[in-house]
């Protein structure tokens, strides 16, 4: 008897360790997959991350920058002596920049890309005295025209009298700028053409003999060509169309309406007039 008894008490404690650890194992493999710690808090959803394509001028002030794009082009952006970019757009560029808070950088850009570095944000804003063609105004946030402008046609000086109008120079071979509002007179006109990178350069070919005339902006073939002027060989004779100039954004970027309003701060307190004045193009400047 007492060797049976000390039998079914050594199965019965057994039994209780073996269902102990066999609770104790199924309570801690719930606890590791099925919830976190009583004293984990729950992790908060993650809140929604404004992107820089919702406020423009956010994105330029938040990277301290405005990386405006351009082409040589005197009298709107060239460079002086000293290598600084000057002209009456850079020169408001910087006035702008200053007034959002924010540094300013110029890019050359190959101008019939225009479009896509803006896109691509290696560039913030087109500021080159650019036509405002409804293919500019489909493709990018424009601001109000703050210049009046033509497209002209330039030739040798010593031909100038033999192409007074745009009938008369229908035979020669024109250079004009990629992707630029004297390609699209060009076409309109059915002038024979070829494409060079920018309007310093069409000029370049016109000078060498390698081209018989240009199209170009009013404004640069005043400030470039004829006595006194980098190219006293040339002259501007017919013109070709009347046009305004505006700055462009990516599309749907709020810079745009920014910069109109500091177009009519900069009118109203003279600002505009005094550079204008001072690149000589004030009689074409339009009213903010």
């Amino acid at each position: 008897m007492k060797r049976r008894t000390i039998w079914k008490k050594f199965l019965s404690g057994a039994l209780a360790l073996a269902m102990c650890g066999a609770l104790a194992a199924c309570g801690g493999g719930g606890n590791a997959s099925t919830q976190p710690p009583a004293t984990e808090p729950a992790s908060p959803a993650s809140p929604a991350v404004m992107q820089p394509a919702d406020s423009d001028l956010a994105y330029v002030q938040n990277k301290g920058v405005l990386v405006v794009g351009i082409t040589e082009f005197e009298p709107m952006d060239y460079q002086d002596a000293e290598g600084n970019w000057i002209g009456f757009d850079a020169d408001m560029a910087a006035a702008f920049a200053g007034s959002i808070g924010v540094e300013v950088e110029f890019q050359i850009i190959e101008w019939d890309n225009k479009v896509f570095e803006l896109e691509g944000r290696t560039i913030d804003v087109v500021w080159n005295g650019m036509t405002l063609n409804n293919e500019v105004k489909a493709a990018m946030e424009c601001s109000n025209p703050y210049f009046d402008n033509a497209q002209v046609v330039i030739v040798r000086a010593d031909k100038a009298a033999d192409y007074p109008t745009a009938e008369s120079v229908a035979d020669l071979a024109f250079a004009v700028e990629g992707g630029s509002a004297a390609k699209e007179q060009a076409e309109a006109h059915g002038f024979s053409f070829t494409e060079v990178t920018d309007q310093a350069t069409a000029l370049l070919e016109v000078s060498s003999g390698t081209a018989d005339a240009a199209i170009i902006d009013f404004l640069m073939a005043k400030a470039m060509t004829g006595e006194g002027t980098s190219y006293a060989d040339l002259t501007y004779t017919a013109s070709l169309n009347t046009e305004q100039y505006g700055v462009g954004f990516r599309k749907g970027s709020d810079m745009a309406a920014a910069l109109n309003d500091f177009f009519k701060s900069s009118y109203e307190t003279n600002l505009m007039q005094q550079i204008a004045e001072k690149y000589n193009i004030a009689e074409a400047l339009v009213a903010q």
